[in-house]
């Protein structure tokens, strides 16, 4: 196969190269901040009022949350058994993160990072470009942004005929989502470490969401 080329029967993480190097760019990002630097918020922008903390948390959260609360019947018909850790998780009652008692402290949400991201690599080892492309799920209670989210997935959601807020998402465009949500958050780490005058460590992908029209790039 040429370099570079995507066919159908490329595997999944030739695919997705990217989730290989998603633990690192969010841990030296993070890594080394003190707990008041971590806890830091503000009301002053819509991509402050979370925490550092948070945003970490929330991403270790909807990896595990998409792909076993949301894919897990189909991806793990015999169930989460021989997943071992990678399969617990425990989402917070007071947000769209980690319950903050099983996973107090920074260490705690890296290391749940790490296995959402195992768990992620895991599953793309397994599948091809069409596999993740003919595999689909339901999606009843689609949050109305997805209609400006859908611009940045050229394949993978298409809406159903007659009811409302009703999708149908591929594997292929869940994990470009999470791919997107991932840089996305990490890129709002970088305006709170701003706003707090810190200095940014990586660099992060200008793609996906962040690169829509209108999309939210303000700056302290």
């Amino acid at each position: 196969m040429p370099p570079n080329r995507i066919t159908d029967t490329s595997p999944g993480d030739k695919v997705f190269p990217q989730f290989a190097g998603l633990y690192e760019l969010v841990a030296s990002e993070v890594t080394g901040l003190s707990d008041a630097h971590l806890v830091w918020s503000s009301s002053a922008w819509e991509w402050s009022k979370w925490s550092i903390k948070q945003q970490v948390s929330h991403m270790a959260s909807f990896l595990s949350g998409w792909l076993i609360r949301r894919w897990g019947s189909q991806l793990f018909p015999d169930g989460l058994q021989d997943l071992g850790r990678l399969a617990d998780y425990k989402k917070s009652s007071k947000g769209w993160w980690l319950d903050e008692e099983l996973y107090p402290n920074l260490s705690d949400l890296l290391q749940k990072l790490q296995d959402g991201l195992n768990l992620a690599q895991q599953i793309l080892s397994k599948e091809t470009l069409g596999s993740l492309r003919s595999k689909e799920e339901p999606r009843p209670d689609t949050p109305p942004h997805w209609a400006w989210f859908a611009d940045a997935h050229p394949t993978g959601i298409r809406w159903h005929e007659s009811l409302p807020n009703f999708t149908y998402i591929s594997l292929e465009a869940t994990f470009r989502h999470l791919y997107f949500e991932v840089i996305t958050h990490l890129y709002n780490i970088q305006r709170i470490k701003k706003a707090q005058e810190l200095d940014t460590v990586v660099i992060v992908p200008m793609e996906g969401y962040l690169a829509l029209p209108n999309w939210d790039r303000s700056e302290p």
